[in-house]
């Protein structure tokens, strides 16, 4: 059984949107290169069966996104990636062709969270046709995400409800979808298409008060994080890198690992104890009181 569940590789942190949720970020901003995500995979492939493009950025911005996928195919990974959605329609086909291809999330709030003149009926079209592609020639799970209330109970707004309807007429769904999501978070569509709801994402941050040390989470425990150029970082929630574990294009992934910093972080949630300020900032870890 290898050491993680999941690895987050963010081969960009560029993004064609500017979210109101997103913390946006202070690092230089970037492309990864069919070189540097080659390197990283050689590196990672004995630590993890699956990879995430993710942390931050829009990855369908890679022009090297095909490449990246056959380079995970031919070392075995599975790749997940979340995306705004926004360049669904450019790059369907390689998505649709890539077998590497395990999981698509679309985060359907960043269309609300702009003020970019972006069609709606042109984005959510886009999107459902290619989920139902998906579905119809693929093994591919794809996540619809709605991630925008303001508590768990919170009344849908307008852009939701619309959604809503254009799903379940859609998919044919017999339900209030509205009323189902209230229930349970999560719908499933048809087979490998879900829809979820939940609550706004906040990103920690070490501008923010302290929510206490006492604490478990699984950063280091079954996902690691390689930022655009090389920075290994705990966990996906590190958005600006501000718990540098050492650098992919230096040292050997295992000498990052039993680094002092990284043993110390591991071993203080072994005790339930965040060491690391950012973490005591974290509203997504498991506390424990």
């Amino acid at each position: 059984m290898k050491k993680f569940k999941k690895a987050y590789i963010e081969i960009t942190n560029i993004c064609n949107l500017s979210c109101n949720f997103c913390p946006k970020t202070s690092r230089k901003l970037e492309f990864m290169d069919k070189e540097s995500f080659e390197h990283i995979v050689k590196n990672i492939k004995t630590y993890t069966d699956h990879i995430y493009f993710h942390l931050m950025g829009e990855p369908f911005l890679n022009k090297e996104l095909e490449s990246f996928l056959e380079i995970s195919k031919e070392n075995q990974l599975k790749v997940n990636i979340t995306t705004n959605g926004t360049l669904i329609s450019e790059v369907k086909n390689v998505l649709l062709n890539a077998s590497s291809l395990r999981q698509v999330n679309i985060s359907l709030h960043s269309f609300e969270a702009n003020k970019e003149q972006i069609d709606f009926n042109k984005y959510i079209n886009n999107i459902i046709k290619f989920v139902k592609e998906a579905a119809e020639n693929t093994n591919i799970i794809c996540a619809l995400r709605l991630w925008n209330l303001d508590t768990r109970y919170s009344a849908s707004n307008n852009m939701n409800i619309d959604i809503f309807k254009l799903l379940e007429n859609e998919f044919e769904i017999n339900c209030d979808l509205k009323e189902c999501l209230k229930e349970k978070n999560s719908f499933k569509l048809r087979k490998n298409v879900y829809i979820s709801m939940g609550e706004k994402f906040k990103w920690p941050s070490l501008k923010v008060e302290e929510l206490g040390e006492r604490a478990f989470c699984y950063g280091l425990r079954d996902q690691i994080g390689i930022l655009v150029d090389g920075t290994v970082v705990p966990c996906c929630l590190d958005s600006d890198g501000s718990i540098p574990l050492g650098n992919v294009f230096e040292n050997n992934l295992e000498e990052i690992l039993n680094s002092k910093r990284a043993k110390d972080i591991y071993n203080g949630f072994s005790d339930r104890k965040a060491v690391e300020e950012l973490c005591k900032r974290c509203g997504f870890i498991n506390r424990v009181r």
